[in-house]
């Protein structure tokens, strides 16, 4: 098979390495082997190239969190057959930046019917994320109010439509006229353009001075700060990521002040602490994507061959939604 390996750990530009030749991987005992029909990139995928990211695979190792694509061959006791369009997460270092991958039966699951390759490869930790954190980790609840920052991005995007969904009232930030008009579109009852306008000062006035119920940030650093100053009492933030580059600090008693909760999202966990718990998520996504609730936001698709034109983009946070590899 064709694919992307690292060798050595840096920038994806710098050790991202294109092979014409890689052993086909082999399933066992309660695996599937999937030819890949398109892969998600995440900022993870950036991460764990770096090195900076809390898994990290031996050298060398290929990236990829999510893929979907078609069972080739299935090993005893899988929980797919040859020829199922499935979803799922591979092994860390195994990952689906490549013509073929392996999937775990517990990290199966069907490609619903209808979406697109890129949607389907696109929702599966993104939305499992966001249903586990609005869900499992917040309790978020009808007619409060939702703070998702990075409104318009691949995660972002999830969590808008997830908190409408719950019924919450919806607030995004975003950068510029084009990803605010974006996160509009996704349901966000009201944009914040965090270029042109103080966002404190902002979320503060929409919210009567009281603030957000629940803040959703895959960004950190100084986003983070801003979200301290705009939660609600008894509000919780909830950490998703670092796409800043910087990781805030919680002040303990600030956050004791003002009687609100940072509730880390590490959705990976799950997968080893608690596996139950994705069946009944996804089941809960699959409804609510036939019930025409949720819309995964695929932005651009590239050829698998581009993975690095694809992380830098990512890594700018230019892009607005998924991007998707396709091989």
């Amino acid at each position: 098979m064709r694919g992307w390996q690292v060798h050595e750990l840096g920038d994806p530009d710098d050790v991202l390495t294109w092979h014409d030749e890689l052993p086909d991987p082999e399933p066992g005992a309660g695996q599937v082997l999937v030819r890949v029909h398109a892969v998600a990139c995440n900022f993870p995928d950036i991460l764990v190239c770096r090195g900076e990211y809390q898994e990290r695979p031996p050298l060398p190792f290929t990236p990829g969190m999510e893929i979907a694509g078609e069972v080739v061959a299935a090993g005893e006791g899988a929980g797919a057959s040859v020829g199922d369009r499935v979803l799922g997460t591979p092994r860390s270092g195994a990952g689906g930046y490549a013509e073929l991958a392996v999937l775990d039966a517990e990290s199966t699951f069907p490609w619903p019917e209808g979406m697109s390759a890129g949607q389907a490869a696109g929702m599966f930790v993104t939305y499992q994320t966001g249903y586990c954190a609005l869900h499992h980790r917040a309790n978020l609840r009808a007619g409060e109010t939702l703070l998702v920052h990075a409104a318009a991005g691949g995660v972002g995007s999830a969590a808008v439509q997830l908190g409408k969904a719950a019924g919450a009232r919806v607030i995004g930030t975003a950068g510029g006229a084009e990803k605010c008009a974006r996160a509009k579109e996704l349901g966000c009852d009201d944009v914040v353009d965090y270029r042109g306008e103080d966002m404190v000062a902002a979320v503060k006035e929409l919210t009567g001075g009281r603030g957000a119920d629940v803040i959703y940030d895959p960004v950190g650093g100084d986003t983070f700060d801003a979200s301290r100053k705009v939660v609600a009492f008894e509000g919780r933030i909830l950490v998703i990521g670092f796409a800043s580059g910087r990781i805030a600090d919680a002040p303990t008693n600030h956050a004791l002040i003002k009687n609100y909760s940072v509730v880390g999202v590490h959705w990976a966990f799950y997968r080893t602490m608690n596996p139950g718990l994705l069946p009944r998520w996804q089941d809960a996504l699959n409804d609510l994507w036939a019930a025409g609730a949720i819309d995964p936001l695929v932005g651009e698709e590239l050829p698998l061959t581009e993975a690095k034109e694809a992380l830098r983009r990512l890594g700018s946070r230019g892009t607005v939604g998924k991007v998707v590899l396709v091989p």
